[in-house]
């Protein structure tokens, strides 16, 4: 969905998958990764490749079990990348604001910092004015940039948040998007009621996390 994540194309072969093996076989594959996930992100993380391989391991359920359709996954990647495209035209924004738009069932959440209103403003205008529909969050922070290491630890943050979602019963965390912002982890998708408060808890209780935002959508809604 963001700027940093495999563009449309390349999610689209994952999808076959579904249709060569039997549902039995399947779901046989899917309980088989969610045992052995935690125990890879464990030995990964000590590589220094924790992150990008965990999150490429479970893109195919991802994409199979998301509840929005396929359309709507296609047309939410498009917007990403819109949105990354038309705040890059923005010289000011670009050079001294960190700021990113993640669009999620139509609906836009802007994330990051800003040293003053003014350029968060301008953001959330440009975004406004390429008309993609929905809700726009904003989540926008007044303040300098976060640092290269702060940047880190938040990947190394969203990495633990999705490891421990993996070993959580009856937690589906293929339905789940973990992104986490200067310590402050934004949990979004489509998703029960039930999955919702299991997904804040295992967030809250991660050590580094500053504080959880929700930016959940009920199936119905």
């Amino acid at each position: 969905m963001s700027s940093n994540e495999k563009p449309a194309n390349s999610r689209i072969n994952t999808i076959p998958y579904k249709y060569l093996v039997s549902s039995d076989t399947y779901s046989e594959w899917y309980n088989s990764m969610r045992r052995l996930l935690p125990l890879m992100a464990v030995i990964l993380m000590l590589q220094g490749c924790a992150g990008a391989v965990m999150l490429g391991a479970v893109s195919g359920a991802m994409m199979v079990n998301d509840e929005r359709s396929f359309q709507t996954q296609l047309d939410d990647t498009n917007a990403d990348f819109q949105i990354s495209s038309e705040l890059a035209k923005l010289e000011d924004v670009k050079n001294q604001a960190n700021i990113t738009g993640v669009m999620m069932n139509g609906n836009t959440l802007m994330i990051g910092q800003a040293p003053n209103s003014m350029l968060r403003d301008k953001a959330i205008r440009a975004v406004q004015q390429l008309k993609l529909g929905g809700k726009i969050h904003n989540q926008i922070r007044i303040g300098n940039p976060i640092s290269f290491t702060t940047r880190s630890n938040d990947t190394w943050i969203t990495t633990k948040v999705k490891s421990r979602m993996l070993s959580t019963d009856n937690l589906d965390v293929t339905r789940i998007k973990v992104i986490t912002e200067n310590g402050e982890v934004f949990l979004l998708g489509v998703v029960a009621r039930d999955q919702i408060e299991l997904a804040v808890d295992v967030a809250r209780n991660t050590a580094g996390v500053r504080k959880v935002i929700k930016v959940f959508e009920s199936p119905s809604s």
